[in-house]
């Protein structure tokens, strides 16, 4: 038994106790789907390392698994939440909505007795109640376990002293996630029992909720209002007026997500505006980085240029630095009153370069021609370089001019190599999320408009906005734009690329 096979066990013996590990995180919160999937990826990886005749599949079979996961599986799943209506509001079950309501609409009930309370962490660090109840056993519970018996809980002059499994607060301790403890609630196993709360930490009161849930019927019902809420359908308890509960479920809403985008007069609007500039802002970010990188790459080709070296080399730093400090450098250059730019260039003027839509889009292009033309001048010296000097030669000796020689002969030849880079760059800048973030977020906002989205947002920032930092979170919305995205890039892609080959075969 040599040396590589203890490794190659030992390798197999962590992958194995990771995978068991997942397996059994898995089953605990019942999610079915990745246990299958861990279950046959371990199937698949200890057949592949321990048998003799899978010598390509052992360096496959890790890239593939990553390929499974970061991107076949986050692309279904992008694809899944698409045709649902999960958001804010819309994130669990229908079951789950039907106690959060209940929960969130308890009152104290009147009159009710106090119970004598001591607060208790579990062993994971969850805040709990032990209460004495009104046949004075010890119920101890936390916001996600009810109450249940604690037969062997110690009592001392009526108050809990200490719960088998659970840590008693101090009177510090207590005072200390104050907030926490008047904001907790624990319940019962039977939900129209309602659920204990504290004031002070030393007494709890019974809490009822003033809705009331029928199985027969599926609708919740106000007590105090009399207002009856049914299933609409769509993920909501909804009234005859229109009004809905807070708390929905996620269920699928089929192709509602992509035809809201344009049929949605709230959304149509700045989903439009947003959709024009991206392509604008793509084409922009490409055809300037270029021809300034290309006009660059062919001065310092040039042998008569002197230092030519130290020139380029200079020319690659914007290069060089992150594009995300980049772009915050450059907002806080480009601030209104305190900017560099504003004050020290222009005397202190107060041009709003970056709140002003107008301005704002220019900025954006600016900034990214000063981080992307680096990268043009690059590749753009490498194809210089690359074309033999001899065609050079036989154009002078036809007659050529140089005008006539960078048309027929320089573009041409440059653009076989090229332009894959052109296409790649076009939809590396279609998808430009940092530049935008860091330089504008996306600013200044459309007015009025249901989500927050700017003048300067691209699609990407957009789902960002949409899924994020919008008052209520659109996972739904957010996937289906991504998907959109995804189509758009692709068929620009094979559009290019397709031309590409043309100019390959015409060459």
């Amino acid at each position: 038994m040599g040396p590589y096979f203890l490794v190659k066990l030992a390798v197999l013996a962590l992958i194995n106790a990771f995978g068991l590990f997942v397996i059994f995180s898995a089953w605990q919160v019942s999610h079915w789907g990745i246990l299958g999937s861990m279950v046959a990826i371990l199937i698949v990886a200890n057949w592949v390392y321990f048998s003799k005749r899978m010598i390509a599949a052992k360096y496959l079979f890790p890239g593939l698994v990553f390929l499974l996961v970061y991107q076949l599986f986050t692309m279904g799943y992008t694809a899944y939440i698409s045709f649902t209506n999960y958001g804010t509001g819309h994130n669990a079950t229908r079951e789950d909505a039907i106690a959060a309501n209940l929960a969130q609409n308890e009152n104290r009930v009147p009159d009710s007795p106090s119970y004598p309370l001591t607060v208790v962490t579990g062993e994971d660090g969850e805040l709990g109640f032990a209460i004495i109840d009104d046949d004075d056993e010890v119920l101890v519970g936390t916001e996600e376990q009810t109450f249940e018996a604690a037969p062997d809980a110690t009592v001392a002059d009526g108050d809990v002293t200490e719960v088998p499994g659970y840590s008693v607060l101090t009177f510090g301790e207590v005072l200390e996630q104050q907030n926490e403890i008047t904001s907790l609630r624990v319940g019962f196993d039977d939900v129209d029992e309602g659920s204990i709360r504290t004031q002070d930490g030393s007494t709890g009161y019974l809490y009822r909720s003033v809705l009331t849930y029928d199985e027969a019927t599926g609708a919740i019902t106000n007590t105090d209002t009399g207002v009856v809420y049914s299933d609409n359908g769509e993920g909501s308890f909804e009234a005859e007026d229109g009004s809905t509960l807070v708390v929905g479920w996620r269920v699928a809403v089929g192709f509602d997500n992509f035809t809201k985008m344009f049929t949605d007069s709230r959304l149509s609007g700045p989903f439009l505006s947003v959709l024009v500039w991206t392509f604008v802002f793509a084409f922009l970010s490409v055809a300037t980085t270029f021809f300034l990188g290309l006009f660059f790459a062919i001065v310092f080709n040039h042998p008569a240029v002197r230092g030519r070296k130290i020139i380029r080399s200079l020319l690659i730093l914007p290069y060089a630095f992150p594009g995300f400090l980049s772009g915050l450098v450059w907002a806080g250059l480009l601030n209104r009153r305190f900017g560099f730019i504003n004050q020290v260039l222009l005397g202190g003027a107060e041009i709003p370069w970056l709140t002003d839509p107008w301005l704002a889009k220019l900025s954006v292009i600016g900034v990214n021609l000063w981080l992307g033309f680096p990268y043009m001048f690059l590749i753009a010296t490498g194809a210089l370089q690359a074309i033999s000097s001899d065609v050079y030669e036989a154009a002078k000796l036809d007659g050529a001019k140089a005008f006539r020689t960078m048309r027929s002969i320089t573009l041409p030849l440059l653009m076989i190599s090229v332009a894959p880079l052109l296409i790649a760059s076009f939809a590396f800048n279609f998808n430009n999320f940092n530049l935008i973030y860091f330089v504008t977020e996306g600013g200044p906002n459309f007015p009025g408009s249901p989500i927050a989205v700017g003048a300067t947002d691209i699609l990407i920032s957009m789902v960002y906005s949409v899924a994020i930092e919008s008052g209520t979170q659109q996972y739904g919305l957010a996937s289906a734009m991504s998907i959109l995205i995804f189509v758009m890039v692709g068929l620009i892609s094979w559009l290019g690329f397709r031309q590409t080959r043309k100019l390959e075969e015409v060459i």
